[in-house]
Parts: C-alpha cells; structure tokens; sequence
C-alpha cells in the first residue's frame, strides 16, 4: 500500500497536471472550514487512505481552539475519544518538553483544570493549554499526512453560484476567488453552516419555541436566573435609565428597549459572542491593554452601576492556562459578552459580518481599557486590570488579538431527525450514536431588557445539567435525504438551540468531524455511491470503534427520580400552553423534575396529556409534589370512551398512592388517552408532573 505522502505526492501531481489541462481535480473528500473539526474530518479521511482536501475561509486552522478557548469545555472526559482524545494526547506531549515552559515553570503551573486535572499523566493527555500550542499541533497533523489546506478561500454564497448539484448530490463549490473545488463526499465544518444552507438545506437560526419539540429550556426564559451572568447576582436593583428612575431621560448603552418576549415563545435571537483573550500578567510578555479607534467610556455606564452596587467578580473567568496566561471568558452581568449586537450575523453577508466582529472587538477592546483606567472603576479592580495585557507570543499576526471571535450559535440545520433536550436527558433513547456529549445545556445571555418595575437584566442564560453522557445521533450529521446525500454538518447539526448548547463544545466538534469523515468514506468504500442515509449503521459502529470513538457510556443512566409502571406520559412530552416554569425543589417527582404556573396567567395556561394505548379499562393516575403554596382546585379532565369526566385535585395534599400518585379513577378507552389539566380559578400554584395509565 502507498505511503501516505507518496499517495499524496502523487495525487497533487495528477492535480497539477489537471489544472493545466483545465480540468479540476475531484477529491474523495472537499471539507469546507477550518474548525477543530474540519482537521479531524481531514486526517480520518487520510487514515482511511483517501483523498482530501480543507478548503477554508480563514487563514489560522483549529477555530476556537487554536482562538482562545484554551481552558477546554469537556464535560465527563471518559466519553472523548478517537482523534479527539488524540489531539489532547499531542497537546501533553507538547508540554512535556522543557521548552514549553518560558514564562513559568510547570511545577509552578500546578495541575488546574475544570474539576478534574488539567495535565492527566495516567492518561497521558492535556486538556488546558496555549493558543498556539493548538494550532501547531494541528498544523502539524496535517503536515505530516500531506493533506493540502486551501485557505482564506470564501464560498460564493449567492444563490445558484457557489454549489453545483447534480440531482440531490453537490457536485462542487466555487470560491470568490474563482477556484472551484470537486468531490465525491463533502463536510462543512464551518461554525456559521454556510455551505449547508448554499446547498439548499433546511435550517433554523434563533430559538425555537418550547411548543416546537416539547422543551422546558427553549425560547424566551425571562424569569430564569441559573448563573450568576444576570443582574440578579448585584445587591441592589440597576436602573436603565441615564437619569437613575426617569424613563424620560433615555436608556443607557447596550440595553435594548423592545419587549423580552413571552416565555417559552420563539425568537429570532441568539446567544451572545465574544473573543476568548489570552491575556498575561507577565511584564515581559505583555502588550498593554490599548485605547482602540472610537473609544466611548459611555459605553460601560452599566458597568459602572454594577460596581457601584458592591460588584466585585471582575476576574472570577481568568481561567489560567501555561505560562501565566488566561483564556479570559464572560462572567457577570455587564462582561466580555457583547449582547444583543450579533443577531444577524448568521445570516449576514461577508461585509456585514465584517462589521459585526469588528464592532465585538472593539466593544471588548475598549471594556479592558475602560476598568484598567477610568477613574470611575473601584480603585483595587483598575489596578489589578492595568496588571494584565495582551500575550505578546500568541494572535502574533493580528496584535495579541484572537483571530477567531466566539460563535456560540448560528445556523443549526433540520434534519430528518433533530437532537433535543429530550435526548440529552435521557427522556428517550438516541439511535445511531457516533459520539458522545456531557457536558451541560449551556447557553450564555440572549438580551438585555427593561424589566416591567423598571429594572435592567439579562435573559436567555440557561445551566441545565445532563445528568451524564448522551449519545449524538449519526442522523443529526445528515441532511434530509430528498435534499442532499452526499453532505454532512458536524458542527451545525441537526438540534434545537438549547441542546445545541451542550452540543457546542470543541471535543465534541472534533469527535463528530472524524465520524462524519468515517461515514463518508465508508460510502464511498461500497463502490455503489450509496447516500449516506443509506449508509448501514453497523458497519459505521464497527469503524468507529475500532478507531477509538466512545459511542455509550455506563453513566447514560437516567435521572433517579420516582419510577413508575404502565403507560407514563411525562409533563414535558405533553401539549402545552407557553408560560411553564420548570423546578425540581420538591421531592419526589418523576423524570427530570416538573413544571408549575408560577402562580400566574389564571385560565390560561393548559397541558394536553396524550397516550397511545390498547383498547380496555385503565385507572389513571396523577403524580405530584404536594405543598402548603400548591392549588387545592386544579381542574382536570379525562377524556375517555364513553366522554370526558371531569373532578378537582388537591395538591396541597400528599398523594394517597406512595405518596408520589393521586388516582383519577377507572375509565375504558380506544387507542388513546388524554387527560387535560388546567389552571382556570385556581388558588394555588399549580403542577404538572406524569399522568400515567395503569391497565385493569
């Protein structure tokens, strides 16, 4: 068998040979981007002795983890594998050379990292590091397999331009430049999915409703504080206004003035972005914080509030990564996150999106000049901000800057099949799994808005934990067969946004890059051109695992909570009005936790409970968690054969069934079943836990 680089010497000559002829080269593979992601997908398809090509936009591979994000997302580091674990694997090895160590000593360094050490010895990986550490082991990678990386290299997204289809396959991209680029299988691994939705696929940009999927974390969350990244963590209450309690004075900065929305409803908004900096207290290696171009300190009047109401968790997110750098990410109320300025990027054109990530730079530029000094910042935060700068060693081309701005989110494709909080919590099983996620649904703040007393805070930050690894679907890499069979997205995949917001992380980027590489070439091993829809997923599995990935884990168990027999419809598989606030501070309840309405919007909140069941007599059972607060007429209905009956739960009382369940009585049903709960004249807060059937 040819070596890789004689395999690759060759193909570059008969590509050279084609070019001059006029003809262009086709290759087995044509990634688009150059995330952590693409250069995964790129050494898979090499280690499966194919041809591949990364055609990137940007000029430094690696995305955020060559950009800044250094201190690594990982959640349960068990279930990162294959090429994945490899990378980490390099990035050890790295450090355990003396030269890696000039501004600090690695017994000086210690073994931080997010709850489990940074540098594993025993398994010989590192998971925090320097930007530049990153992008040499991944330009080193691909060194070494000769795969060839066409950069700053921009697909023509106008309509009918850029892609070529032939049937329900692409057939080649065309750059701006000209250059047009053909393969059998393609990948985009871009963050924004700008070749998917050039190809025509579906998508979706913002949040979706809780109504869409059934989710309790999607769409608007006002009300919900999870982290301390709101103005609920400050000692007082801030007002908006320029004029402390006058509307008539005008709004401050960077706080919008439209309505937060209705929770649970959709919206076209998206995360906040911002650049990950490496900053550095060492005096040697240090570019002072600058004045940039434009400088407005009215720009952080806010922020000046926040201190002033005794804030002081300025640098609680200078996480600290090798020789005396920080990767620096958002923490607080008014922080590096730049809200509400970045909703159009996903959509934007090149210019546009230009603009966007210069106005984030120079936000965030001019925010760690502002608290490093302006008289107006406590004295004690001014000083220890002047200690810190710009790494003079890292972004060495762009000033100390990150060259890759934080996109938390942008287009998500919809696919036959859509990854949802329902999957990641384990409320029902995932098929077809190519790796695995853990890491909690995360979403950083969405909007900043007047509350209606007159307040400013934050909305959209959501922390929910997945209570342990989940399984990501092989068909959420896939776009729906009658659109496109030779594509897949690893990175915009098919998700809702808040299941996107564990999805997100850069392990998990890479570990799906490399199966969705795998799944291509194995498409292509069959010599039949096969969709990859089409592709059997038990040859998938048996590749992925012989190449390292981790596709179930022991710790996929389920949330402990109560169990229970017959047909159980859970309160967040049910139809439901919007409004829903989500809790589990009462024990013990089924699943995940259960939802109450607040005690608000009386008559109009509802829940449709819905089961397929065999024709016979059931008894119906209500669960619970009874409470002093609780309504003691909650109205409910069972819809049944003979019609709907209709009865008054206590929930103040404990449920007489094991002290978890009430009975709705004994009733003969068809094919299905619906119970109907609402909160019309009620006196309390009313519960929505699990309706189960239980067959006589």
């Amino acid at each position: 068998m040819l070596s890789f680089r004689l395999h690759a010497f060759l193909l570059a000559c008969l590509g050279m040979v084609m070019q001059i002829q006029g003809q262009v080269p086709v290759y087995d593979l044509v990634i688009y981007g150059g995330t952590s992601a693409a250069v995964t997908a790129a050494v898979q398809a090499r280690h499966m002795g194919r041809s591949v090509i990364v055609v990137s936009p940007d000029k430094h591979l690696g995305g955020l983890t060559s950009g800044g994000l250094g201190w690594t997302d990982t959640g349960n580091k068990s279930v990162i594998g294959g090429l994945s674990r490899a990378f980490y694997h390099r990035v050890w090895k790295h450090y355990q050379q003396e030269d890696a160590w000039p501004w600090q000593g690695r017994e000086d360094y210690g073994n931080r990292g997010q709850g489990t050490p940074a540098i594993d010895g025993q398994q010989r990986t590192m998971w925090i590091f320097e930007p530049h550490v990153a992008e040499s082991v991944f330009e080193t990678w691909l060194g070494e397999l000769d795969i060839p990386v066409h950069r700053d290299q921009w697909l023509d997204r106008e309509p009918g331009m850029g892609v070529v289809m032939e049937g329900r396959r692409i057939r080649s991209i065309r750059m701006l430049s000209g250059r047009t680029y053909r393969g059998r299988m393609f990948v985009d691994a871009t963050y924004e999915g700008d070749l998917m939705a050039a190809a025509g696929m579906d998508y979706h940009v913002g949040r979706e409703g809780s109504d869409v999927y059934g989710e309790t974390w999607n769409g608007v969350q006002t009300g919900v504080l999870h982290h301390r990244h709101h103005f609920g963590a400050v000692a007082r209450p801030i007002s908006p206004y320029r004029t402390p309690g006058d509307p008539a004075s005008g709004v401050l900065p960077r706080i919008s003035v439209e309505p937060p929305g209705i929770h649970g409803t959709g919206d076209h908004r998206i995360q906040a972005y911002c650049f990950r900096m490496c900053l550095t207290d060492h005096p040697e290696n240090q570019i002072p914080f600058p004045m940039p171009e434009g400088y407005d300190p009215g720009q952080y009047a806010l922020l000046l509030r926040v201190f002033e109401a005794g804030w002081r968790e300025t640098f609680h997110k200078f996480d600290p990564i090798p020789n005396r750098k920080t990767d620096t990410n958002n923490h607080g109320p008014f922080s590096t996150d730049n809200i509400g300025f970045n909703y159009d990027y996903p959509e934007a054109t090149y210019a546009r999106r230009r603009e966007i990530i210069q106005e984030h730079a120079q936000y965030q530029k001019g925010l760690m000049y502002f608290v490093a000094n302006d008289p107006g910042v406590p004295v004690e935060v001014r000083r220890k901000m002047a200690s810190y700068g710009l790494s003079r060693d890292e972004f060495m081309d762009n000033g100390g800057w990150p060259h890759q701005i934080y996109v938390r989110e942008s287009r998500r494709m919809i696919g036959d099949f859509v990854m949802t909080e329902h999957e990641l919590l384990k409320r029902r099983p995932t098929l077809r799994s190519v790796g695995m996620g853990s890491y909690t649904m995360d979403s950083h703040n969405v909007q900043r808005y007047i509350t209606p007393e007159g307040h400013v805070q934050n909305e959209g930050d959501i922390g929910v934990s997945t209570q342990g690894p989940y399984a990501i679907s092989y068909d959420s890499l896939l776009p729906k067969k009658d659109q496109c069979q030779n594509l897949l997205v690893p990175v915009c995949i098919s998700s809702s946004h808040i299941a996107f917001g564990s999805i997100r992380m850069e392990p998990v980027f890479m570990i799906l890059g490399q199966s969705a590489a795998t799944a291509a070439m194995l498409c292509l091993e069959s010599g039949k051109h096969i969709a990859l829809q089409d592709l059997p997923y038990e040859r998938l599995k048996k590749r992925l695992i012989q190449d390292g990935q981790v596709l179930e884990s022991g710790a996929q168990a389920p949330f402990k909570g109560i169990r229970l027999t017959g047909v159980v419809v859970d309160d967040l598989q049910a139809d439901r009005s919007p409004g829903w606030s989500a809790s589990h501070a009462i024990q013990p309840c089924y699943a995940n936790g259960y939802l109450h309405d607040r005690n608000q919007d009386k008559g109009q909140a509802w829940a449709h409970y819905k089961a397929p069941l065999q024709p016979g007599v059931y008894e119906v059972r209500m669960t619970y968690t009874a409470h002093g607060n609780r309504a003691s007429n909650v109205p409910v209905e069972i819809h049944h054969r003979l019609g709907v009956s209709h009865l008054r739960v206590n929930q103040r009382r404990k449920p007489e069934i094991d002290g978890i369940a009430t009975s709705l009585g004994s009733h003969a049903f068809d094919e299905h079943g619906k119970v109907v709960v609402r909160n019309g004249n009620t006196d309390g807060y009313v519960v929505l836990d699990a309706v189960q059937w239980i067959r006589h």
